[in-house]
């Protein structure tokens, strides 16, 4: 089963409040046959923008993360009962990425300024024999064997 993360925005409240929204939410992950990996609290922060659902404004609200593994098939179940739930403001479910090799960190590469980097040298480089093959080889392509704009 794949894994999956879902942002949760829910409406101000206590903590008996978030914990029956939070247990709604597990118990259908739960009845979908998936399992929770993890639950984050972000806390209650402002929302960039005014959100206007199930006919109230909302300019603040509590941010959850739920990661969990779900079967493909049941994910969609998952997101219409949070979005049925009037307790919740957004939700979204996204597959979690996971990288296939170990990437490797170029930060200090890409701190250099442009001309310096490695992968911008190589490309002047290329850029340059470009332009030594190409440099006698203009046509003009008229038809004729001459240049009419010369005098």
């Amino acid at each position: 089963m794949p894994t999956y993360e879902m942002p949760l925005l829910l409406r101000l409240g206590n903590k008996a409040e978030y914990t029956n929204i939070l247990k709604n939410v597990a118990n259908s992950i739960f009845e979908t046959g998936g399992f929770i990996r993890r639950i984050e609290n972000w806390g209650n922060q402002e929302l960039p923008c005014k959100a206007s659902v199930h006919g109230k404004m909302h300019t603040h609200a509590g941010h959850f993360m739920f990661c969990f593994d779900s079967p493909p098939s049941e994910v969609f179940k998952i997101h219409d009962n949070c979005r049925r739930n009037i307790n919740i403001i957004r939700a979204e479910v996204y597959k979690e990425f996971v990288p296939d090799k170990q990437v490797e960190c170029t930060l200090q590469e890409e701190l250099l300024p442009p001309a310096y980097r490695p992968g911008v040298q190589k490309l002047l480089e290329a850029s340059r024999k470009q332009k030594r093959r190409n440099k006698n080889k203009f046509e003009y392509n008229s038809g004729l064997n001459y240049y009419p704009f010369t005098r």
